[in-house]
């Protein structure tokens, strides 16, 4: 079925491939040349802040090496990365190397780029390995007015000390300029991040601050914005008169895999809905910008976001999973307090569906619904916009006579974010080759892996890191949207820190929470089970495997 939905083709390393690729790198360099990222001239520093930990050597060094390999990035440019472990560049490269995806022809150009990392030890609190540092950058790039980037890629806890002191001791002399990223999350509640943004203002313009949502990176949430200002063919529909509900999902198939510590101090809902799947939902609903400039489309989203009212207790389901002890798969095995990271009596969420309401003219009275859970079936996020029901009962003799309990399958417009990139339009068709109106659901597809072969499509860390080198802040969260988030899933965070809200135990590798299902179907989000994806159909599918898959499913 479309859950399952995969893409049989896996990358071409063909020279029409290679072809494709060199093309696509040229006309990004030709944009951000354009674009004006940097003058020749011009030295650039790059900072890692918590160096030596998961994200650095799993994304931020990787992500870094292939934008330097694929020449996205200031000829004059040096990397510095600092932490508070006794250790050394070539450790750090030694535990990232897996992730680099280093080619046997890439080697010289890769030790171009390890010569040009460096590494500083200090701790996070201390004014003078802050003097320390500012010293040392100033001595690798030979430029006192070099550009400074850096990436805090550090626990919450540090932030406000780590900033304060970047901004006292390592400024660059003018008219070089300063730009943070911050890694999510941003605060652990409203108030909290309010803090934060308080304190960053005290020391930053907005203009300076990046939060990075990685989620704004992706390839298909993008293309949301295309999707649905540059086809009238849909922004006629985009509205309530046409769309029954709107459901956006993402899903993991893994646990927490002893890394349920973090996870245990923010859950579900801090992890992925409150931002990953607020920022979607910003994006689906916001009116038309003025323009493709950033603060247009975040002056859009923010206006949405006041639209909607904050969530309800009788519209959230939360649930944790426990171990599937009859799985043949030892990880399913496994429950959430399992993971001897987590507290033996810990109540937080690894599943979390929230139902939200915009109020305005456009969507009243259309559900959002935000679903997120771990531990599940499969990997998948992805955005599925459910129309109404076709008026009218023409076709429901006919229905009726192949199926008594039948009835007419809505549309649907889905957007698959992840994996296997995908925008595809159910719809119903007359069966090939039977007399009279005997109807099947089938789609118009637009699978990426098939339409666009060969075709690289970036990491989110490269689209974003390369952003924050040219100042586009079209994929960045500002700090009013940011609190408009948390206004509107605080009241829920409340209850669920108080142990107020029941938690509903679910086994590893499920589909989801039956309680969840029902409430989106009692909020109008009808599924029906019967879709078969092309794949299926084409296949041989008995009865017996058919009712198999639709349980699951």
């Amino acid at each position: 079925m479309d859950e399952n939905k995969s893409n049989p083709h896996s990358t071409s390393t063909s020279q029409t491939t290679r072809e494709t690729a060199d093309c696509i790198f040229e006309r990004l360099r030709f944009q951000i040349t354009r674009l004006g990222s940097a003058t020749p001239l011009t030295s650039h520093i790059f900072f890692i802040f918590g160096a030596s930990g998961d994200l650095a050597k799993k994304k931020i060094y990787p992500t870094l090496w292939w934008l330097y390999r694929d020449g996205f990035l200031p000829e004059r440019i040096r990397f510095i990365g600092y932490a508070r472990s006794q250790i050394t560049i070539a450790t750090i490269f030694e535990h990232a190397a897996k992730y680099m995806k280093v080619e046997n022809h890439e080697r010289e150009t890769f030790q171009k780029f390890v010569e040009l990392n460096s590494y500083c030890v200090g701790h996070y609190d201390v004014e003078k390995d802050f003097q320390h540092l500012n010293d040392e950058a100033n001595r690798l790039s030979k430029q006192e007015s070099a550009h400074r980037l850096f990436y805090l890629a550090l626990p919450p806890n540090v932030y406000e000390s780590v900033t304060e002191l970047i901004s006292k001791h390592c400024r660059p002399k003018p008219p070089g300029w300063i730009r943070l990223i911050v890694e999510k999350p941003f605060g652990k509640d409203l108030q909290s991040s309010n803090k934060l943004s308080e304190h960053l203002s005290k020391c930053y313009v907005e203009e300076e601050i990046y939060r990075i949502d990685h989620y704004l990176g992706k390839e298909m949430v993008q293309n949301i914005i295309v999707l649905r200002f540059a086809n009238h063919i849909l922004s006629r529909v985009w509205n309530r008169d046409s769309i029954a509900a709107v459901i956006i999902i993402f899903k993991e198939d893994i646990g927490t895999q002893g890394r349920g510590g973090y996870f245990d101090q923010f859950g579900i809902i801090r992890d992925v809905i409150q931002n990953h799947l607020m920022q979607i939902l910003s994006i689906v609903a916001m009116e038309k910008p003025r323009s493709t400039k950033g603060e247009d489309i975040r002056d859009e989203k923010v206006k949405l976001l006041r639209c909607i009212s904050p969530v309800k207790p009788e519209d959230v389901v939360i649930g944790q999973y426990i171990g599937d002890k009859d799985s043949g798969d030892v990880e399913h095995q496994q429950g959430y307090l399992d993971d001897k990271t987590v507290p033996d009596n810990s109540t937080t969420p690894t599943y979390a569906q929230l139902i939200l309401n915009i109020n305005n003219e456009r969507w009243a009275g259309v559900p959002f619904i935000l679903r997120a859970g771990k531990a599940l079936n499969e990997k998948k996020a992805e955005i599925r916009i459910q129309f109404r029901d076709a008026p009218g009962a023409m076709f429901d003799e006919d229905i009726r006579e192949n199926d008594p309990n039948g009835r007419l399958a809505r549309d649907e417009l889905v957007m698959r974010v992840q994996p296997n990139e995908a925008i595809y339009l159910k719809l119903n068709t007359k069966r090939p080759g039977e007399m009279g109106f005997i109807i099947e659901e089938t789609e118009l597809d637009l699978t990426y892996g098939d339409r666009y072969q060969g075709v690289k499509l970036p990491d989110a860390y490269e689209r974003l890191i390369l952003d924050v080198f040219m100042g586009s802040k079209i994929n960045f969260v500002r700090s009013d949207e940011l609190q408009e988030a948390w206004r509107i899933v605080d009241p829920i965070l409340e209850l669920v820190d108080q142990k107020k809200l029941p938690l509903i135990p679910y086994k590893f590798g499920v589909f989801g929470i039956p309680e969840a299902f029902e409430a989106a179907a009692k909020h109008g989000y009808i599924f029906r089970g019967t879709y078969l994806w092309k794949d299926e159909r084409s296949g041989s599918i008995t009865s017996k495997e058919q009712k198999k898959k639709e349980k699951n499913r």
